[in-house]
């Protein structure tokens, strides 16, 4: 397993298209941080800025590579290597080195110019977007034949995390507003990683005003220290739960 996550991970390490992915967010992570001397308006831009790029880029970048990557895994399945131990070191792979251009793009400016927990808690939140993300693309290559197929599942499934749901959300909150509504909404909130991982740094910011309703109610209901704690297991769930679908239903597959 070992030996096949060394592979993965020099052979992407020297992928163009990671090497792009990681100038472009330390461009645009300094830059950001440069525009403005207030640290906590340029952590919000790049929250927004990992929020909107970083889920997409992702589930995409993974999903295909997965597709691609068809014949290397029928090979290595070919080889007396059980298939939970090929699937996982692809993910492993993969993960990691998305991990670590952003890591490189964005928490080395970071750490250059606005050190701190919340700076911190940003980077770990990318992180566990990357991480998220690539699990949901492992999951999608598993239960898509067709690679076109699972590029557009991909798309969908970016799309509805980024834009759709908080539309049903606001949707839902509307409708239901003069009821109390303030628990489902908060379980609901829990089923969106993009939006636990804005909650989960707008906690460590603690500006009321920015906060929005979703962070007012994790404050609210479990306070600053409870509500990052609970967002940070939600997160792990949401990694964890695809990658042991995916493992499960590869183990059934018919190649």
């Amino acid at each position: 397993m070992k030996t096949i996550i060394k592979y993965v991970l020099l052979d992407l390490l020297k992928n163009k298209i990671i090497l792009v992915y990681t100038l472009i967010l330390a461009v645009l992570a300094v830059s950001v941080l440069n525009l403005d001397g207030n640290p906590s308006k340029g952590l919000l831009s790049l929250l927004n800025i990992t929020l909107l790029f970083v889920p997409i880029i992702t589930i995409l970048f993974a999903t295909i590579y997965f597709f691609n990557s068809i014949e290397f895994t029928e090979l290595l399945l070919s080889q007396p290597i059980n298939r939970k131990s090929v699937l996982l070191a692809e993910y492993t792979g993969v993960a990691v080195s998305l991990s670590a251009a952003y890591a490189a793009g964005i928490g080395i400016p970071l750490l250059l110019l606005v050190s701190g927990t919340a700076s911190l808690i940003l980077v770990i939140s990318g992180l566990l977007l990357t991480l998220i993300f690539s699990s949901l693309a492992l999951l999608i290559f598993v239960l898509c034949r067709d690679k076109t197929r699972g590029i557009g599942a991909a798309i969908i499934t970016a799309l509805f995390f980024s834009l759709l749901f908080d539309g049903l959300l606001i949707g839902l909150i509307y409708s239901f507003g003069e009821y109390p509504i303030e628990k489902m909404v908060l379980g609901a909130i829990t089923l969106n990683p993009i939006d636990l991982a804005r909650v989960l740094m707008l906690l460590q910011l603690d500006v009321a005003v920015l906060m929005g309703y979703s962070g007012a109610l994790f404050k609210k209901f479990l306070g600053s220290a409870a509500g990052s704690i609970f967002a940070v297991s939600c997160l792990l769930c949401w990694m964890i739960v695809p990658l042991l679908l995916s493992v499960r239903v590869f183990n059934r597959k018919n190649l």
